[in-house]
């Protein structure tokens, strides 16, 4: 079995090496720790030009040192051929590819190029913007090259708005991506999801409650003077406390009378599923008696004040079935859309009596 496939693989190490005294640190407290692989950026794509973009190839020869100290395999971030190279000639045991690289098509299939004939694992991180076609056809990239152990890596993506993390996490982007591809591994980036790292064990927990195969957490000797991201990175002594308390969850139960009881409340929901779809099937029908209406009447499909009405009453009805707020206001923003729609489409079929 690939490491990567391992399940509950934790993953970390320094955002940057700086110096190999830096690297050696962070990398024996990480053993110590119970780390199964790695982590450090040798190059690092930056936003700004004249910011520290890793030390580059010197770098690799400190990895080799580190390895025989600590008998762990070592990932790091490729984003050009020439990377690709350098690192398959240091003997680094798996590679990743960068959000900004997962982003352009050409530069992930130069990536994927370099790869063919060539058996390595790689990891794949999601695009910085949210759309998950990108991040598939990145996988599908570098599968077509001939990679047969390929991994995901959830590292949350950017956004103008001002939020509690650095990058949102949108949970349901990586978990669709899963549904799609259900063998492949994805592991989840709270470093780089929160941007804090009083953050990173909550975001942490929440991808293990949603069962992601593993962690990659940035981790440094004196964070607070890391030459990147020192914000996000935290001591080894912290990462091992923090680390201990993590409740790592069960993919599925052993014990029938768990599986049997969870099987009755699933049916139950499945009722109350097909009563909620037989009850949105009644209110597109009414949304087209209405749509009929309002043409032969010629009004128009959209009616603010109802809509602000329905904003208005619907979370007060949710509130008293203990649904919060922003729940029950995105539920009813998308059929209040498939109304609008239904009675548009309406409109346009059926001549106006007027």
């Amino acid at each position: 079995m690939s490491i990567i496939e391992k399940k509950h693989l934790i993953v970390a190490g320094p955002c940057s090496a700086e110096t190999e005294e830096q690297l050696m640190e962070a990398s024996l407290g990480l053993k110590e720790a119970g780390v199964d692989m790695l982590r450090a950026g040798v190059w690092k794509p930056r936003t700004r030009p004249n910011s520290f973009e890793g030390i580059g190839a010197p770098a690799l020869e400190w990895i080799k040192n580190v390895k025989k100290a600590t008998g762990l395999p070592f990932t790091i971030e490729v984003a050009t051929p020439q990377h690709v190279e350098l690192a398959l000639d240091a003997g680094i045991d798996v590679l990743w590819i960068g959000a900004r690289t997962t982003v352009n098509p050409f530069n992930v299939q130069d990536i994927a190029d370099a790869l063919r004939g060539v058996d390595i694992p790689v990891m794949i991180k999601n695009p910085i913007n949210p759309d998950l076609s990108l991040w598939i056809g990145a996988i599908e990239r570098i599968a077509g090259a001939g990679i047969k152990q390929i991994a995901a890596i959830h590292r949350g993506f950017s956004t103008f708005q001002p939020t509690q993390y650095r990058n949102l996490p949108m949970w349901r982007i990586p978990i669709e991506l899963k549904s799609k591809m259900p063998e492949l591994p994805l592991i989840c980036d709270p470093s780089h999801i929160s941007g804090k790292r009083d953050m990173v064990f909550e975001v942490a927990q929440k991808a293990l409650d949603l069962d992601y195969d593993g962690l990659m957490i940035e981790v440094h000797p004196d964070p607070d003077h890391a030459w990147s991201d020192p914000k996000q990175q935290m001591t080894p002594a912290r990462f091992g406390a923090e680390l201990s308390q993590l409740r790592f969850r069960k993919s599925s139960p052993g014990d029938q009378v768990f599986i049997d009881q969870l099987e009755e409340l699933r049916e139950k929901i499945d009722y109350l599923d097909r009563e909620i779809i037989e009850a949105l099937g009644a209110r597109m029908k009414m949304s087209e008696l209405i749509g009929l209406y309002k043409k032969d009447n010629n009004v128009a499909a959209f009616q603010l004040q109802r809509w602000q009405e329905i904003l208005k009453t619907r979370p007060d009805w949710g509130e008293k079935e203990s649904l919060t707020q922003a729940f029950v206001e995105e539920i009813y923003k998308i059929i209040h859309n498939e109304s609008v729609k239904v009675q548009t489409e309406i409109m346009k079929k059926q001549p106006s009596k007027t």
